[in-house]
């Protein structure tokens, strides 16, 4: 799937720490702020969720393959980049940025979601939310949504679905890509990855 280069990037730096809170949404987003107070007013930028260890235990091991990945205008970039050998406390687990590699965004006809805030949406509502913001993006595209989920919040436990759109073109899979659906994006809520099958839905 073609698509002209994105106006957004994601910046991906390697891990060094041993582990980080199951639900570390907040945290990280308030560490990250802290050192880039800037991040708070970009509008566009996100903050994926960091893939832990499968497993119920607390806190959640990193692994070697763990990433921060923080989505942003390209030409904050380097900015962002310059993190790299700083040290974040997260929910008090200290975790330190190893070198950054900037990502282009990738097009993809399946995308998929962890977690989208539905605020006080109950799943039916929250489908009807979703596909008025796809209707806003000019996004037309099939859509799953998963199990429901909850995780800490700014206030009240935030409350929402993963989600896979599929059945996207390359442009409109950009806007995705770039928009995210829903609230709270530097906690990871409501960004949009890649995904090659609609098994994801559910996890």
């Amino acid at each position: 799937m073609n698509a002209a280069a994105s106006s957004i990037v994601d910046v991906a730096f390697a891990l060094r720490g041993s582990n980080l809170p199951r639900d570390h949404r907040l945290a990280l987003s308030r560490a990250l702020t802290d050192a880039l107070p800037w991040l708070a007013d970009e509008p566009l930028a996100a903050v994926h969720d960091v893939n832990l260890v499968h497993g119920g235990g607390e806190p959640a091991l990193l692994s070697a393959r763990s990433r921060l990945v923080v989505r942003v205008r390209r030409e904050r970039a380097g900015e962002l980049a310059a993190l790299a050998g700083r040290t974040l406390q997260v929910g008090g687990a200290p975790l330190e940025l190893g070198a950054a590699t900037l990502r282009e965004l990738a097009p993809h006809s399946t995308l998929y979601a962890h977690f989208v805030d539905a605020g006080a949406a109950d799943e039916a509502a929250f489908l009807d939310a979703m596909t008025d913001e796809l209707r806003d993006l000019d996004v037309r595209c099939h859509h799953v949504c998963g199990r429901e989920q909850h995780v800490r919040g700014p206030g009240p436990a935030l409350r929402g679905y993963s989600l896979l759109l599929h059945g996207l073109g390359a442009a409109s899979s950009l806007r995705v890509l770039e928009r995210g659906l829903g609230a709270h994006r530097l906690m990871g809520c409501g960004v949009f990855v890649p995904h090659k099958t609609a098994a994801a839905v559910g996890e």
